[in-house]
């Protein structure tokens, strides 16, 4: 990265920690979306969803309530969670309207 990259050309995948604080942008903002897939976001969460798959009817009503896009879909069903973004919010399953996703502490 060079220092005559303008802040909107500065992608979060060229920053890390050997980046001089010169050659980050304002700030230290980033202005592409999707960074969170570079990083393992979720590693510090309290509770964690379980899905289980057996009483799911495939609603989809949890995918669009997670803030983190943590909930994959694939060919119309929903998957396991993506634990590597989950934050461990509980939206998930305050939506689940067919007790397909519980909610417990990290270790329990």
């Amino acid at each position: 990265m060079t220092m005559t990259k303008k802040a909107n050309e500065i992608k979060a995948s060229d920053i890390n920690e050997s980046t001089p604080w010169q050659e980050m942008t304002i700030g230290g903002e980033i202005y592409e979306g999707g960074t969170s897939a570079l990083v393992n976001t979720g590693e510090w969460r309290t509770m964690i969803p379980i899905f289980h798959e057996e009483k799911c009817n495939h609603c989809m009503l949890c995918v669009p309530f997670c803030p983190d896009s943590s909930i994959p879909v694939e060919n119309g069903k929903r998957k396991d969670f993506d634990l590597m973004h989950c934050k461990g919010c509980g939206i998930c399953f305050k939506v689940c309207a067919h007790k397909a996703i519980s909610y417990e502490k990290v270790g329990a």
